[in-house]
Parts: structure tokens; sequence; C-alpha cells
């Protein structure tokens, strides 16, 4: 299937690994121009090598809002203009209520809702000028089975969610397209400082058997931003094997 991509302009946030790279091989494959970008240069560079000659590699940190400013801003620069925004950023440090103090909030927050909503400031008004836009944000299942251990991320990713459903009804009539996409347990370098390094048994509760692939996220993350996706807006799609065992 022909999604519609090629020669659009892509900005993927924190994607030097993950489920960030995944989305930007995706983008990539379907032959758009992209923007990638990393704390480590190195890193960084490496990624764009395996992604070929349609990457462009930026070293920003997306953590802050300033940075997340910064990228977009440098990727417009780049390529010329944003079309496609996936608005991605590291996770909070894991903790309870009782072991979480008040102060831990506010960079939870800035890091994974602020820095959202900086990428989508920068590149929303460019989007409606042209009629045309998708922004994809990578989430959490968390939002919708809060973990009893990472109440940072439960906190900042449903703010995410409710940002990301009201800019969606603002900017439809714009010819711009917003949704998220929540991973479950992906076989990820965040997966393995959760679990200590050891991954062998965090398939266990998935019903599909084994953990996620960062190729097969990137993938759904592409569709979403495909023409054949322009009526699928508002969106907060689950992917993570059947674990989620809520009806909504």
């Amino acid at each position: 299937m022909d999604l519609g991509l090629s020669g659009k302009r892509a900005a993927v946030a924190a994607s030097s690994a993950g489920l960030g790279f995944g989305a930007a091989a995706a983008l990539v494959a379907e032959g758009a121009q992209v923007a990638i970008c990393g704390r480590d240069e190195e890193r960084v560079a490496d990624a764009a090598r395996r992604l070929g000659g349609a990457a462009i590699p930026l070293v920003v940190d997306v953590g802050t809002t300033d940075g997340a400013t910064q990228f977009v801003e440098l990727a417009t620069e780049r390529l010329g203009g944003v079309d496609i925004l996936v608005a991605n950023a590291g996770g909070p440090p894991a903790g309870t209520f009782a072991s979480t103090s008040l102060e831990a909030y506010r960079p939870a927050l800035e890091l994974s809702l602020l820095s959202v909503v900086a990428m989508c400031q920068a590149a929303v008004p460019s989007m409606q000028a042209a009629g045309w836009g998708r922004i994809v944000a990578i989430t959490s299942m968390f939002v919708r089975q809060p973990s009893p251990t990472m109440i940072l991320s439960n906190t900042a990713r449903s703010g995410v969610t409710a940002f990301l459903k009201t800019l969606a009804r603002e900017v439809a009539g714009h010819g711009i397209t917003v949704n998220s996409v929540q991973p479950g347990a992906h076989a990820t370098d965040r997966m393995r400082s959760l679990y200590g390094g050891d991954l062998s048994g965090a398939a266990a509760s998935i019903p599909a058997g084994v953990l996620g692939d960062a190729a097969d996220f990137g993938a759904v993350v592409a569709f979403l931003c495909s023409e054949q996706a322009r009526f699928v807006t508002g969106t907060h799609v689950p992917v993570d094997g059947g674990a989620y065992a809520g009806l909504l």
C-alpha cells in the first residue's frame, strides 16, 4: 500500500534509538525526508547513517521546552518545512506517590508534557498555512492503565492525551490530524533500564506472548501519517499485544 508520504517532510523527536527510531525508519521507507534528533552526537549520526540519505541528524535535547521548540525550528530550516511531527521524549523516572517528591513533578511535566506542547506550537502554524499536516505523539499505555510504580509518567502523559484531543478538534478543519500511539512493552533501551537489563520475564503478561518490535510500532505511526488516515484524528491507539484488558 502506498501511504502517500513520498516527499513529505517529517520531524521525529528523540529518534536515535527505540520507538522514535522505528517511526523514523518507517517514514523513510515510505519516501519521506526525516529530521531526527537526540542528545548524543555520535548516536544521532549513527542513526542517520542507518536510515540513509533521507535522514538529517540534529543534536537537540527535546526534554525541555526550549529544546523541543529548537528541534522543530531546526527541522523546518533543514527540510524547508515540516509536514509531519512525531512528538516523542524520554520518560520520567519510576516512583510511587509515597516515594515521589513534589519537586519531581515539575521536570517530569516539562519532559513528557510541555515538550509536546512546545513542539506542536512550533509546527502547527505552518501546517495550517499549508492546509495539510500530521501530528502523532508517542505516549504510553499507562494513560489507559496507570502503572502503580510510574506515577510521574501516568500524570504527565495523561495530560498530553488531553492536550492532543483538544488540539485535534481545533485544527481538523485545516487538514491536520492529531493522534497518539500508546506503546505497551517493547524491546527498547528504556524497557531494559526499567527491568534492570533483563527482559526475559517482561512478556509474561502479554497475550501475544512477545515484546513489541520497534519496526512494527513505526509502521503504525506511518499509517497515522498517511493519506489513507486523513479521517482519523483525536484518537489514541494502543499498541501493546493485547495487554490492556479494558473495553474503552
